[in-house]
């Protein structure tokens, strides 16, 4: 199983991914060997991350064009080495798409206007991709506003990148490059209430992209 899974921060996109990995092992037997989650400025390392409070600022505090190539190099390893070149599995949170929001309305980079556009890059990112696989799923996962923003206040994050008045504009440019995405296998799954309802709803719409050597783990786990 190769996933990217996306949406706005807050939505619960790495509750998910730890879910998903929980249900590969009950029923294929094996887990994501790591789960990839670099894309949130200043959290760009570790799974998870293990930047220090001093380490964050200093990346916060860092200029638009290296805070750019930073993420575009993480962008370019990760769809190659350990992720999706040569294994059976893959699970990236964010990946281009994140970049590519969190980029032009945060970070001062990648917009329509900069040399290294996110659109584009996102393009190039997916293709690379697909020259190595074309099983990759896209997961966008959305969430209702207020629950989001309970989430926000409930529990804030660490340098956290947005704040309640982005959520509704963040959701929108999440959903528009999610359309813009070359990558043909997508689904949609709402994450507003418990996971247990999260992950019906993802089991039953990733089933008909499950790969053969999904398949066969299943029935041998069976």
């Amino acid at each position: 199983m190769r996933v990217i899974l996306v949406g706005c921060e807050y939505v619960g996109t790495t509750t998910l991914a730890h879910a998903i990995d929980d249900w590969l092992e009950t029923n294929m037997g094996v887990r994501f060997s790591l789960i990839h989650d670099h894309w949130k400025i200043p959290h760009t390392s570790g799974h998870p991350d293990d930047t220090t409070p001093e380490e964050q600022e200093w990346l916060l505090a860092a200029s638009p064009k290296f805070k750019e190539m930073h993420q575009r190099h993480s962008l370019y390893y990760h769809a190659q080495v350990g992720t999706f070149e040569g294994h059976d599995d893959g699970m990236v949170i964010g990946g281009a798409i994140e970049d590519g929001v969190y980029g032009p309305m945060f970070f001062g980079y990648g917009g329509p206007d900069h040399r290294l556009n996110r659109e584009t890059v996102q393009h190039q990112w997916e293709k690379t991709i697909l020259h190595f696989t074309d099983e990759t799923v896209l997961v966008h996962v959305t969430a209702e506003t207020d629950v989001i923003a309970q989430r926000l206040r409930d529990d804030p994050h660490e340098n956290m990148v947005i704040c309640e008045s982005d959520i509704d504009r963040v959701k929108k440019r999440f959903a528009e490059l999610v359309e813009w995405s070359v990558l043909d296998k997508k689904i949609h799954v709402d994450n507003s209430g418990a996971i247990e309802d999260t992950m019906a709803q993802f089991v039953e719409k990733i089933e008909p992209y499950l790969t053969d050597i999904d398949r066969s783990r299943m029935k041998a786990n069976g």
